[in-house]
């Protein structure tokens, strides 16, 4: 393998190293950054298996695979953005709302600096804020919301309304989504009943389930988000249950028959020229995680969305 240029940051063979996301500086400095590298290690509003506080370190840890050059996109996104791995948001294990509240002043300060921010979870709780603190800057966002479930039940548990099953309710009923260009992709698996799915189509969502992505094929999913999102301020929720457990086990609520890591590869690079604002990447759960594949793929994909966002900047 070739030793990559000393001002990648990449030179360092990936066994050894402090263990920031792509190997960018451990700052809280934001003067001149493009990308903010953000940790939220909370699992507190998980309903089935914990452990996704420890998702943020996996995922900086296989990051350090990564050479820095994206060859399907052309792009060396750590070449072409100033991108820095700002550390942890200061969780609160067991107060969702104090968490919430923590990630959403955090983040506020960091998008008012004119950064962008790219946030490792966590569970999908942490979509709530994130999205607050973005509709400060961009209003209402159209998103792009990849995963297995809706995540736009009422309450979980009979009255919790603040869990990793609600995110989207809230952000619809506070008005932080643009409904007319909300897509939700990769939907599938049992539910409580057929009210499930109609709840989040009656919120306004534009619902692809796995099977209806499959007849779609990648041009036709494509396709469908182009038209829903337009030339809008874009955000990206990427639930990794929304790939089959085959390819990314070491998740909390694993759903049979999802994408395969590469679908998710292709559909991610396809929204080249979209105006990506932010993005979350939730739900790796590292104690179910063998050989760490989940987390190998969840630092790839984190790295398709700064490509995306290089690709922007180079247009």
């Amino acid at each position: 393998m070739t030793t990559p240029p000393k001002d990648t940051g990449f030179e360092a063979q990936p066994y050894y190293g402090i263990c920031t996301f792509g190997r960018r500086p451990h700052t809280r400095e934001l003067d001149g950054v493009d990308v903010a590298i953000v940790g939220v290690p909370y699992d507190g509003a998980t309903s089935y298996r914990s452990g996704t506080r420890f998702g943020p370190r996996a995922i900086r840890e296989q990051s350090l695979l990564l050479w820095g050059y994206n060859n399907a996109l052309s792009v060396a996104p750590f070449k072409a953005l100033k991108v820095i791995d700002y550390g942890d948001v200061d969780v609160v294990p067991v107060d969702v709302l104090a968490t919430h509240a923590a990630i959403e002043t955090e983040v506020s300060k960091i998008i008012q600096e004119g950064s962008k921010v790219i946030t490792l979870g966590g569970d999908h709780s942490i979509a709530l804020p994130l999205l607050r603190a973005h509709a400060r800057k961009y209003g209402r966002m159209a998103v792009i919301h990849f995963d297995a479930h809706p995540d736009t039940w009422d309450t979980e548990f009979g009255e919790q309304k603040y869990s990793h099953g609600t995110p989207f309710r809230r952000a619809i009923e506070e008005k932080l989504i643009d409904t007319s260009a909300y897509i939700q992709i990769g939907i599938r698996g049992p539910t409580s009943g057929a009210q499930d799915y109609q709840d989040a189509l009656e919120l306004g969502a534009r619902m692809i389930t796995i099977d209806e992505a499959m007849r779609l094929g990648l041009g036709g999913i494509l396709n469908e988000i182009r038209q829903r999102v337009g030339n809008k301020p874009v955000y990206i929720t990427l639930d990794i249950d929304s790939i089959d457990p085959a390819f990314a086990p070491g998740t909390g609520t694993p759903e049979v028959g999802g994408f395969s890591s590469y679908q998710m590869l292709q559909i991610l690079r396809g929204l080249k020229g979209l105006n990506l604002v932010g993005g979350d990447l939730v739900e790796v759960s590292p104690p179910f995680d063998h050989s760490n594949i989940t987390a190998i793929l969840a630092a790839n994909l984190i790295f398709e969305f700064l490509s995306l966002m290089a690709v922007n900047r180079a247009s």
